[in-house]
């Protein structure tokens, strides 16, 4: 593997169709203002490097990125490309991440409206996330101890699992397919609309109006807040260990809950049973 340090790089792709490199304390930025520096490389490693341009890691196979930065104007870094590992970075561009496959983040930073869009098979640790319309359209997610901030979140997503994770988002898993989230916390206005066989197993559900027109929707022992007209239209199974403010027109299933502030069935073909379990004391 070749080694380049200390450099700075600044024409258009710099490093074009590079292969087997190790860049390191080198600075992608400069008057010349050049775009998609490794475009269709193969087998690149970055360690402690900047990166200020546009479009650096497009159509490339087996990268490694550590302990570096991408700012607010390198747009668009990484699309078309797999087999990735990504350590301590910042990614702080918009769209950051888009149309990849088998990706592993762990232990970065993620500021990037549009982030991961289409991409397969993406393992996410430690991380933290700000975004708008994160992960749309993904598939194969495992994100454990991932905190996210922004609205439209992981809309039409398939087969992924979340585990230990704080979400603060609103519309959050719409048409969602084949999704289980465990002992997390998920804050956000209409929750999960329009999903499929989406299961919240030991977690805190907080906002208005959750996890209506749900198909095959199953709660395990999770509190839900300040949730007023929560499943309506759903076919739902849910255990609640806490009082929910209100239930509206389950079409089917079974929901038990210790108390209900209002239960509301004005439909003919609401057919969802509501059980009041009395099982602990709620205010």
């Amino acid at each position: 593997m070749t080694t380049i340090t200390n450099q700075t790089f600044d024409e258009e792709r710099a490093l074009y169709a590079a292969q087997d490199i190790f860049v390191k304390d080198c600075a992608f930025d400069g008057p010349a203002d050049g775009e998609s520096a490794f475009k269709e490389g193969r087998n690149i490693a970055a360690d402690h490097c900047f990166f200020n341009l546009r479009y650096p890691f497009w159509h490339d196979i087996g990268l490694k990125i550590e302990n570096s930065e991408m700012t607010e104007l390198c747009r668009a870094a990484l699309w078309y490309s797999r087999n990735i590992e990504i350590h301590n970075t910042r990614l702080h561009g918009i769209k950051a991440l888009r149309e990849c496959q088998e990706i592993k983040m762990r232990g970065c930073d993620i500021i990037s409206p549009e982030f991961g869009w289409s991409v397969q098979g993406i393992e996410m640790e430690d991380c933290t996330a700000e975004s708008e319309y994160f992960m749309m359209r993904a598939d194969l997610l495992t994100f454990r101890n991932v905190r996210m901030k922004g609205k439209y979140s992981f809309q039409y997503i398939t087969g992924s699992v979340f585990e230990n994770c704080v979400f603060d988002t609103k519309d959050a898993f719409w048409h969602a397919k084949n999704i289980t989230v465990k002992n997390s916390v998920v804050k956000g206005e209409y929750l999960a609309w329009y999903s499929e066989n989406i299961t919240f197993e030991n977690c805190k559900i907080i906002g208005t109006q959750p996890l209506c027109y749900c198909k095959n929707l199953k709660l395990v022992n999770c509190e839900m807040t300040e949730a007023d007209l929560a499943f309506e239209r759903s076919d739902v199974e849910a255990t609640l260990t806490a009082a929910i403010a209100s239930i509206k027109n389950p079409l089917s299933g079974h929901i038990y809950v210790p108390k209900a502030g209002e239960v509301i069935m004005d439909l003919d073909e609401a057919k969802g049973e509501v059980v009041i379990t009395m099982e602990c004391q709620c205010a």
